[in-house]
């Protein structure tokens, strides 16, 4: 087993993948929204095939698997549990951008899930589409809003997020079998991160 160096490099075995993870939290609403609010169209009972395919197509180039990789009867789970939102963002090519919210504690509403399919990104969507979330995720009874991203992530994300008025307040090292090593996904998905293994 390889033991964590706090203080240095800890070697990473081959077909494992790491990620810094940073947590981020809002504590109040926003005193005006960050943008003109993208209406966004619920989804509460999404087809699988069609949430995995766009999953993928938002989240692939940043190795998001872990939506990809559980069985009908997880995923069918967690998009149907009480508490979860799925949204969708519509553009003019059709289906731009995914939110979804767990409100499973409403004090402690957490945006599980924010992405735009490439080419989106740059083009003021992104602001539009988290004003919208952050609508959506305060409610009265909410105190709290928070998110988490990670290196693997688009490179803008961390300070799209802290511009949004998230502010971070905790790291974690994940740890993964990379998922193209072990055919779950195409070898040649993101390309930017290194295949090792």
């Amino acid at each position: 087993m390889t033991e964590l160096n706090l203080d240095g490099y800890t070697d990473i075995p081959a077909g494992k993948i790491a990620a810094v993870v940073t947590y981020l939290e809002m504590r109040e609403r926003p005193a005006s929204a960050i943008a003109e609010p993208l209406p966004l169209r619920s989804v509460p009972d999404p087809d699988l095939g069609w949430y995995r395919a766009f999953y993928a197509a938002i989240g692939l180039d940043w190795l998001w698997t872990s939506r990809l990789l559980m069985s009908d009867a997880e995923l069918s789970g967690i998009l149907h549990r009480p508490g979860n939102e799925l949204f969708v963002a519509d553009g003019a090519d059709g289906e731009t951008g995914i939110v979804e919210l767990d409100r499973r504690d409403p004090g402690n509403v957490e945006i599980s899930f924010f992405g735009l399919k490439p080419g989106a990104t740059g083009q003021g969507i992104g602001p539009r589409m988290m004003a919208a979330a952050l609508d959506k995720a305060w409610q009265p009874e909410t105190r709290r809003v928070w998110l988490h991203t990670c290196t693997l992530d688009h490179p803008g994300a961390l300070n799209f997020y802290r511009r949004c008025g998230f502010v971070p307040y905790r790291r974690a090292i994940e740890v993964i079998d990379d998922p193209r090593c072990t055919g779950r996904i195409a070898r040649d998905a993101a390309p930017r991160i290194p295949l090792i293994g």
